[in-house]
């Protein structure tokens, strides 16, 4: 797989790499990410409809974007994009999930390209999207600058750029860790290091160091009330997602 310079972290991949299996039980530890992904969803269509001058109404609205979701565990942003007519390359750097991908893809009758791979290397061998979707990937790698430098060299001039991380505050540590992980119990113990989690302003800048220019940026608010996740103007305090676009 690996023929160039990695920013991955070994230690992160086995995480995942360990919970392959689970990513389409919706009550497994993947659970917090099957809640989520509707507000992913919404986000993310409204961003690449807004781009690319489409219509969410018609019938497959991505038909003629190559689409990248990058850290694409089993696919759960791969299969809708493919819905909407997106040409869909699938790229993890955990072998143990892209089996579970594929075998998903095929019984929901969708072909996705999916590849063990990282974006260092799709980025070495010239591989260009439309559009990079770069999911709760940041904070487990290691090194973010040349990870996002890598998502840049991935995109065609005009393309966007769709990353979603966890903000670095004492709100963060209480909720993505001890309440995900400890009291919930939705992940397992160590998912995440909140020493790597990022701020808006470091990301809005990294993105900038790497040559993208970030156009929005939005926070996924979760109401323990209503038990469930949208899409907050103001409230980027944990779960938070940016848009950026490839001016060059």
């Amino acid at each position: 797989m690996q023929t160039g310079p990695s920013t991955i972290d070994e230690s992160e991949v086995a995480k995942f790499e360990a919970m392959a299996a689970e990513w389409w039980d919706t009550e497994g530890k993947f659970k917090p990410l099957h809640m989520l992904n509707p507000t992913r969803l919404d986000y993310i269509t409204r961003q690449i409809a807004a781009e690319f001058g489409r219509d969410l109404s018609q019938e497959a609205p991505f038909k003629g974007l190559r689409l990248l979701d990058i850290g694409c565990g089993g696919g759960l942003l791969c299969e809708p994009m493919a819905r909407l007519g997106a040409t869909v390359v699938g790229a993890d750097a955990a072998a143990g999930n892209i089996p579970v991908a594929r075998i998903h893809a095929e019984q929901s009758g969708l072909e996705i390209d999916y590849r063990h791979t990282t974006a260092e290397d799709l980025a070495a061998a010239g591989e260009q999207f439309d559009v990079v979707l770069n999911m709760e990937v940041v904070e487990h790698v290691a090194d973010p600058q040349a990870y996002l430098n890598a998502c840049h060299a991935l995109l065609k001039p005009g393309g966007l750029h769709i990353c979603s991380t966890i903000n670095r505050n004492p709100k963060s540590f209480a909720m993505a860790i001890i309440g995900a992980e400890y009291v919930m119990r939705w992940l397992p113990k160590g998912t995440h290091e909140w020493s790597k989690f990022i701020t808006p302003d470091e990301l809005f800048a990294m993105l900038r160091q790497a040559g993208l220019d970030p156009v929005d940026r939005k926070g996924f608010s979760f109401n323990p009330v209503l038990w469930s996740w949208s899409i907050s103007e103001r409230d980027l305090s944990v779960n938070y997602v940016t848009a950026a676009i490839r001016r060059h």
